[in-house]
């Protein structure tokens, strides 16, 4: 059964089929119906985005030293946060791996919040989307490594610290980091899909105190899972550039 699409896929289908038809053609992968090649997931991370950018450019036009504004405070404690993290987890050169770390988090609360707003609904519902957040942070701590270490010490973690370990720790290091994606994609997603349809199914059933109390718990899982996938993200790069003995 196809899924009912909102109101800004409809708009993305009536105006822009043609370029996405023209994209998806030209990958090798034409649409299945080609009337209606954009869906729900992917115009609101495109929505996500664009709210995203627009709240940053009002935030750097009003940038101040003497005066913050509440939205200026509220970013900065934001990069504090993820910054305070960062630097816990990982013992040298944190800075520099600290604005993916702070991309990562808003783009994933963003996300997560936007499905609270009646008539919109959360990306990272869509398995699709989760996934390829943690495939990018998946390449992103094995590049991260491999840069700091070199590839020859960086691949010598997967061997472990005794050489007679090595046949036993290789398959084993291969397993864990293989299964890292699974695990950031499964997290996300089932914690999105099933606050959403909590939510959705309390609101259908009855109205005001019973809902909000659910939209509320919603916002706390939003809150929450973007602060759980960020902050494994930094472990797994703790874990790449840590120079051991």
């Amino acid at each position: 059964m196809p899924e009912a699409e909102l109101w800004t896929t409809v708009l993305f289908n009536r105006f822009l089929a043609a370029p996405a038809n023209a994209l998806l053609n030209a990958i090798g992968r034409p649409a299945a119906d080609p009337a209606h090649p954009w869906s729900n997931w992917l115009t609101m991370e495109i929505l996500v985005v664009a709210i995203i950018l627009v709240l940053f450019a009002m935030l750097r036009s009003r940038l101040s030293v003497d005066k913050p504004g509440k939205l200026q405070m509220t970013f900065e404690a934001v990069y504090n946060f993820i910054s305070g993290q960062a630097h816990e987890g990982i013992d040298h050169n944190a800075g520099k791996y600290v604005s993916f770390f702070g991309t990562l988090f808003v783009f994933i609360l963003f996300m997560n919040l936007i499905g609270v707003i009646p008539g919109f609904e959360s990306p990272t519902m869509t398995p699709a989307v989760p996934l390829a957040l943690a495939v990018s942070v998946f390449c992103y701590y094995h590049w991260m490594g491999l840069r700091e270490q070199g590839v020859g010490r960086y691949l010598a973690h997967f061997a472990g610290s005794i050489v007679w370990m090595a046949p036993i720790m290789v398959p084993i290091e291969l397993i864990s980091h293989l299964s890292r994606p699974l695990s950031l994609t499964v997290r996300l997603f089932a914690n999105m899909f099933a606050g959403e349809k909590v939510t959705v199914t309390f609101l259908a059933l009855t109205y005001l105190a019973v809902p909000a109390i659910f939209m509320g718990l919603h916002v706390f899982v939003a809150f929450l899972q973007a602060f759980i996938f960020s902050l494994l993200a930094i472990i797994y790069v703790s874990g790449a550039v840590a120079h051991e003995h």
